[in-house]
């Protein structure tokens, strides 16, 4: 370990126990040397997911589980919280250039169940944190279920062990921040899903958690067009990090250096940026990405879509009630439209709100973030 790392690190550990295991865990992510990707001799042609032969998808053992195997369709269900979802659930392979190197990355799919509109189902695309799998991160956060209710198909890409033996995303690399890396795989994920099932372009949406979210935003701002939406749950700001010890240093403290510049640059490269509604929810007690990298995305966030400094923000104290922990939402209009809402809940850990505490990563104390997500999503078209 470099020496400049140390204080980062003993600032990272000096928390409590639950919040040590995580931070220890996101660490050795972090520092793991990546495994060679594969060699792929020639490209092949990309199946639709709706090729994918089901067989019963495993319930994930643990926050590390292996690879999973292909989902199936869920059966009807009963309403209880933790049914499975009656839609389809399909997986498939995605073939696409990244760079210089060709990358085959593993995805997911949820359809609601019933008839689509004429349209066709809106898409939220959601991307899992380090030592997730798309699997146990839609387990979690429980995002198929209120996808059905709402109407929504979900696209859940996963990081292969190839690019990152913990399956992160490297939000923090440069050349992704600019576009490259994983975000044309992605988008050519997206692109194929929207085609194969009717999806209406004109509500897509994305979203993630942790170093998730941290990819998700990237995609977004390097491809706004494609997006009427953004949301982020614990993620670190944009454009800053570039090693892995810079990326240790944005999830303690941010940068605020970078905070301003790193959107100049967005706006330089695609001149026109259309507007970026986007949600950010952060729990106050969160030590392994703090509660400063909100305050930067919410900067960032303001900068995108043009809103001055001095926009009244309207903010809203929201009782914990069966929750148990209370929040805070701080909301900014554009005329009578909603652009930008930050959601601050108070005890709340690195953690998805109220998801399954099975699994790691996930509180069942506190609001539904899924749910907050997609009635914010709801407001919203391109």
């Amino acid at each position: 370990m470099v020496k400049s790392s140390a204080p980062l690190l003993r600032s990272l550990m000096r928390v409590g126990k639950k919040q040590q295991r995580s931070a220890a865990r996101l660490l050795t992510a972090l520092f793991a040397p990546p495994k060679p990707a594969p060699k792929v001799r020639a490209k092949p042609k990309p199946k639709p997911a709706a090729t994918a032969t089901p067989k019963p998808a495993p319930k994930p053992r643990s926050a590390c589980a292996p690879k999973p195997k292909p989902a199936a369709r869920a059966a009807p269900a009963s309403l209880a919280k933790d049914a499975p979802a009656p839609g389809k659930w399909l997986t498939a392979r995605y073939a696409g250039q990244a760079g210089h190197v060709l990358r085959q990355m593993s995805y997911w799919l949820y359809l609601p169940d019933g008839a689509a509109p004429p349209s066709g189902w809106p898409l939220i695309v959601m991307l899992h944190g380090c030592e997730q799998s798309a699997t146990q991160f839609a387990q979690g956060t429980r995002m198929n279920q209120t996808a059905q209710k709402a109407g929504y198909a979900v696209l859940y890409p996963q990081q292969s062990l190839g690019a990152h033996p913990h399956r992160c995303w490297k939000w923090y690399d440069r050349a992704t921040q600019q576009g490259g890396g994983d975000v044309p795989v992605i988008v050519g994920m997206i692109s194929q899903v929207l085609a194969a099932y009717g999806l209406d372009r004109s509500r897509v949406f994305i979203g993630g958690m942790s170093a998730g979210a941290g990819m998700a935003n990237i995609v977004a701002l390097n491809h706004p067009e494609l997006f009427a939406g953004l949301g982020l749950h614990s993620g670190p700001l944009y454009g800053a990090g570039h090693s892995t010890v810079g990326a240790l240093g944005v999830m303690q403290h941010g940068n605020g250096a970078r905070v301003d510049s790193a959107i100049a640059e967005v706006l330089e490269r695609r001149p026109g940026f259309p507007s970026m509604p986007t949600i950010l929810i952060q729990g106050e007690d969160d030590r392994v990405v703090r509660l400063v990298n909100q305050a930067h995305l919410r900067r960032q966030a303001m900068l995108v879509n043009d809103l001055p400094p001095a926009t009244p923000v309207r903010v809203a104290q929201k009782a914990g009630g069966r929750s148990g922990l209370p929040y805070q939402l701080h909301d900014v209009y554009r005329g009578r439209k909603l652009i930008l809402r930050v959601a601050q809940i108070a005890q709340l850990q690195h953690a998805w709100s109220g998801g399954d505490a099975r699994l790691s990563f996930n509180s069942a104390a506190g609001p539904d973030a899924s749910k907050m997500l997609v009635d914010f999503f709801g407001k919203h078209r391109r």
